[in-house]
């Protein structure tokens, strides 16, 4: 297979936003045929009628969620408040917060697609999260590699079933919450995505190429959680870190916090607007941590050209974002945590067209609003309620990440000291 590496802002501009549908296209990945991951999903999906047909349900889902229930915005403040009482429960100690960020978030996308949120304790919710976890672990291995490089081992009789028996667990275990949900369907009222979803299919029932089918159902339910959950709760566990390593920038946004929004009332996304210094320390934590460095294969959907070059129909395309987040020609600073990147001279927040971490064009993350109201509402509500500071009798925490599935912040303690 020709395989194309695309570097820089220019080149990965071109070919993803200039060129969009041209690029749109994504590889076949052996290693998702097992779970029923064929051209029918939204993440990894091929281009193509089905796929814009899940894409446009997912973002206008997303967008006009909240139906005659609490908005999206009003459960992120709920949760963030869920998430302070167990970091409270800590009383100070050292511990790691990978957990609670996790359950926090993981939380999101439950009530988005279960119309529900599970208590951290819950049995259920933690079986839920370790085999999300699992699964996740089983994708990055040598073995899954060279299945999807030498796809005819997939085929071998039990081969798949025992390197992904998480994932096939993480699938049951969604499996049994649609059923659930199916047996209590009611038409005239819309609890969460997964009742939009049963809408759909009973409207398109007759319709021969129809993307609303019940396989389609549990993959678009699983790839929220994939790429709802690990990324944003990464991005929190990086900004976390990066304010234990530069106490007078949080001091900063603690600063602009109490300033704007006080110590008493929730933030809300009202606020942002006159928050650009914490604006800017969000934005900066995404260009640094760059937690998807070469997002996801594009392919080829016909011949195209890129900066002078032929690039036939049928090429794998690595778009390496890193290296836009990372541009020495765009960004001062491009190696060092520098929230100015994205204040002007007069201290307001500006964004530069190289902040690509939702990726660009028809291929980027439909959750991006999502993500964005997260990191916003979640991070200012911890530094509301909180000062995150380094254990004494712990050494200073790695600023490098380590690449799995993203790229993640090595293990860290903190303490969270009320304010």
């Amino acid at each position: 297979t020709n395989v194309v590496v695309l570097n820089g802002y220019k080149t990965v501009k071109e070919a993803l936003v200039h060129k969009s549908e041209d690029f749109a296209d994504r590889p076949y990945f052996p290693i998702y045929e097992h779970m029923g991951y064929g051209k029918n999903w939204i993440v990894v999906a091929r281009y193509g009628h089905v796929w814009k047909e899940l894409r446009r349900f997912a973002l206008s889902t997303l967008r006009n969620f909240g139906m005659g229930k609490k908005s999206l915005e009003e459960r992120v403040v709920e949760e963030a408040g869920f998430l302070c009482s167990e970091i409270k429960s800590e009383e100070g100690k050292s511990f790691d917060i990978h957990v609670p960020l996790n359950n926090a978030v993981s939380n999101m996308i439950c009530h988005i697609v279960f119309g529900d949120r599970f208590d951290y304790g819950d049995e259920t919710f933690k079986k839920l999260s370790r085999l999300f976890q699992n699964s996740l672990d089983e994708e990055t291995g040598f073995l899954p590699q060279l299945l999807n490089v030498v796809p005819i081992l997939v085929r071998i009789p039990g081969v798949a079933q025992n390197i992904f028996r998480a994932q096939k667990e993480f699938m049951d275990f969604i499996d049994e919450a649609i059923d659930k949900h199916v047996k209590t369907w009611d038409p005239a009222y819309t609890r969460d995505i997964t009742d939009v979803f049963l809408k759909e299919m009973e409207k398109g029932k007759a319709a021969e190429e129809n993307g609303f089918q019940y396989n389609n159902l549990r993959l678009v339910v699983a790839d929220l959680f994939i790429a709802g959950s690990e990324t944003t709760s990464t991005t929190l566990r990086w900004a976390l870190l990066y304010m234990l390593l530069h106490p007078e920038i949080q001091s900063k946004v603690q600063a602009e916090i109490d300033r704007v929004i006080g110590r008493e009332r929730p933030p809300s996304m009202m606020d942002q607007a006159s928050m650009p210094y914490t604006n800017a320390v969000i934005h900066e934590v995404q260009r640094c941590g760059d937690i998807v460095p070469v997002g996801l294969p594009h392919m080829t959907y016909r011949d195209t050209e890129l900066q002078g070059f032929f690039i036939p129909k049928g090429t794998t395309i690595i778009t390496n974002l890193s290296s836009v987040l990372k541009d020495e020609t765009v960004w001062e600073k491009p190696n060092e945590f520098y929230p100015e990147h994205f204040l002007d001279a007069k201290g307001q927040f500006v964004k530069p067209e190289a902040f690509l971490p939702f990726s660009a064009g028809r291929r980027a993350c439909p959750g991006e609003q999502l993500a964005r109201m997260e990191l916003f509402l979640f991070f200012t509500t911890l530094l509301q309620k909180f000062t995150f500071v380094l254990p004494e009798d712990q050494p200073r925490p790695r600023q490098d990440g380590h690449f799995a599935l993203t790229n993640s912040p090595h293990p860290y303690l903190l303490r969270a000291l009320p304010r």
